[in-house]
């Protein structure tokens, strides 16, 4: 009886945990494809735009997670901000929005070896580092966002006001780059 009751309680568990995966890999692929178009297109809005997407899944691979505060973060910052400074900026500088040829460059071969090797290397480390153990993502991070807010204005405060000083300058040198003269 105990059995039957631990069996049928185990099934949905089971279930959403293959859900899960089935929709992180799903997601992962996106990203990889998206991340490739934004290397190898030769529109700079289109590189952008797949930009996009590769953002908007990282922030569903935070959600995936659990960590809301982080994923709606990501959409807020980087989606919302970022991506909408980075066409402005393209929008200022009156760079061709079309195809733009003569991209290529002789250098092709050493870099995909080169992109090769590092994922080989890094590969090797996550695999020596854990080996055979489960590794805890989250470990002792904050997960409400009342730990979060904590944490960054007590024990980061000093790291959070040096990121905003150092985008205030971005900020200040993009205008500076756009201003007509």
């Amino acid at each position: 009886m105990i059995t039957a009751v631990a069996s049928m309680v185990s099934a949905p568990v089971l279930g959403a945990v293959v859900a899960q995966n089935v929709f992180f890999y799903l997601i992962a692929a996106v990203m990889v494809i998206a991340a490739l178009r934004v290397v190898t297109t030769s529109n700079i809005v289109h590189a952008a735009l797949y930009l996009v997407v590769v953002l908007a899944g990282v922030a569903a691979q935070f959600l995936l997670l659990g960590a809301e505060f982080v994923g709606i973060t990501q959409v807020l910052v980087y989606i919302g901000a970022v991506i909408v400074l980075f066409l402005f900026g393209i929008m200022l500088t009156r760079a061709k929005v079309g195809n733009e040829d003569g991209l290529d460059h002789d250098n092709v071969i050493p870099a995909i070896l080169t992109a090769v090797l590092l994922v080989l290397v890094m590969g090797y480390a996550v695999v020596d580092f854990a080996g055979d153990e489960e590794i805890d993502v989250l470990g002792n991070s904050p997960t409400t966002v009342e730990q979060v807010s904590d944490s960054i204005f007590s024990t980061y405060i000093v790291a959070f006001e040096a990121i905003s000083v150092l985008l205030l300058a971005a900020l200040i040198g993009a205008i500076v780059v756009a201003r007509k003269e």
